[in-house]
C-alpha cells in the first residue's frame, strides 16, 4: 500500500538537471599564477541549476522531486544529504556505483559577492529515460530542466507536454549545442541568462533576443541580467523590466538558480508575470546576502517581509 501511495503522489514540480557540491571561498583578492592567499571564509552547499530551484521550491513551501544521477561517494551522500534537509524528494534519484560525483570550487571576491567557478568532472554516466520511473513527469505540474543529461530531458519535456505539465527551462551556456532548438521548440517558459541570449540569437538588444526565442514557442521569456535586473515578455504579450534589489552582496553563487525556483513559485500561485519576476528578484536578492547558493534561500514568509519593507510594487 506504501508503495502505491508514493507512485501516485503528484509533486508541484519535478526538476531533471545536474547536481553537484560547491566548495566556496571568500578571498579578498584572485590569486595569480602560482600564489597563495588565505581565504576569509568558506563553507561546502549542494548546488546545480536544477538542484538549487528545487530547494529554493522547497523552502517557499513546495513540494518537489529531483531526477538525476550522482555516484557512491562522499560527495553524492552530501548531495543527497542536503536534499533530505530541505525536503527535496529523491526518490527518483539514481545512485550509480563505482562513480564520483560533480564537485565545483568556488571563489567568490570579498568587495564584490561575483565569482569565479572551477567546475569538477563527474564519472557519472548519463542519464537515460528509460531510467526515470513511469508517471513522475506526467503527475507533476512543472517540469524544469537545465539542459544536462539532454537525451532524457527532450524526452522528459516531450512527455510533459502530452501530459499538460508545463516545461520551465534554464538556458544558461548551451547556445552551440543543435539539440537546445529542440528543447526551447518544447518550453513553455524560457528563462534564459543575458550570456546565452545574447549568443544564441546574436542581439544584444533584450527585446529584440526576446522576440527571436519566443518564435519557438515559448509562451513566456526572460533573460535575467544579473545586478541590471530582468527583462521579461509574458502569456499577455506585455514587455516588461523588473529592477533588481539593492541589498549588500555577499555571494552571488546560485543567485540565478534561485531566481528559477522562486519564479517558478509564483507561476504555481498563478500571480501575474510582472508580480512573479518581483517575487523571485527579491527571493535572489536575499540569497545574495549569505555565502553560498542555499543558505541565504528565504521561507515565503521572510520574502514577504523583504518586500514589504522595499516598498515593492508586488503588494499594488
Amino acid at each position: 500500500m506504501a508503495k502505491r501511495l508514493i507512485e501516485k503522489k503528484k509533486f508541484d514540480v519535478v526538476g531533471l538537471g545536474a547536481s553537484c557540491l560547491d566548495f566556496i571561498g571568500v578571498v579578498p583578492k584572485f590569486p595569480k599564477l602560482d600564489e597563495e592567499i588565505e581565504m576569509l571564509e568558506s563553507t561546502y552547499q549542494g548546488g546545480g541549476e536544477v538542484a538549487t530551484a528545487l530547494v529554493t521550491l522547497a523552502k517557499l513551501g513546495a513540494s518537489v522531486s529531483y531526477i538525476g544521477k550522482i555516484g557512491d561517494d562522499a560527495i553524492g551522500r552530501i548531495i543527497k544529504q542536503e536534499f533530505d534537509h530541505y525536503s527535496v524528494d529523491t526518490s527518483h534519484m539514481i545512485v550509480e556505483q563505482d562513480s564520483y560525483s560533480l564537485a565545483s570550487m568556488v571563489m567568490v571576491d570579498r568587495v564584490t559577492g561575483k565569482r569565479t567557478i572551477l567546475a569538477g568532472k563527474s564519472t557519472v554516466s548519463d542519464l537515460k529515460f528509460c531510467e526515470i520511473k513511469p508517471g513522475i513527469i506526467e503527475k507533476a505540474k512543472y517540469l524544469h530542466l537545465d539542459g544536462n543529461f539532454r537525451k532524457a530531458a527532450l524526452e522528459a519535456a516531450r512527455r510533459a507536454k502530452n501530459a499538460g505539465v508545463t516545461v520551465v527551462f534554464d538556458a544558461d551556456v548551451l547556445a552551440y549545442d543543435p539539440t537546445v532548438h529542440t528543447l526551447i521548440e518544447l518550453t513553455d517558459i524560457l528563462i534564459a541568462s543575458e550570456n546565452f541570449a545574447q549568443s544564441f540569437t546574436g542581439k544584444d538588444d533584450s527585446e529584440e533576443a526576446i522576440k527571436i526565442m519566443r518564435s519557438y514557442g515559448p509562451y513566456i521569456v526572460a533573460i535575467t541580467l544579473g545586478e541590471k535586473g530582468c527583462f521579461c515578455h509574458d502569456n499577455e504579450d506585455n514587455f516588461f523590466h523588473t529592477d533588481s534589489f539593492n541589498v549588500d552582496v555577499k555571494d552571488t553563487t546560485g543567485a540565478g538558480d534561485v531566481f528559477h525556483g522562486a519564479f517558478i513559485y509564483g507561476m504555481l500561485k498563478e500571480w501575474s508575470v510582472e508580480k512573479v519576476t518581483e517575487f523571485a528578484s527579491a527571493v535572489a536578492a536575499i540569497k545574495c546576502k549569505e555565502l553560498g547558493g542555499r543558505h541565504g534561500i528565504p521561507t515565503f514568509q521572510n520574502a514577504i517581509t523583504f518586500l514589504k519593507n522595499h516598498n515593492s510594487k508586488f503588494f499594488s
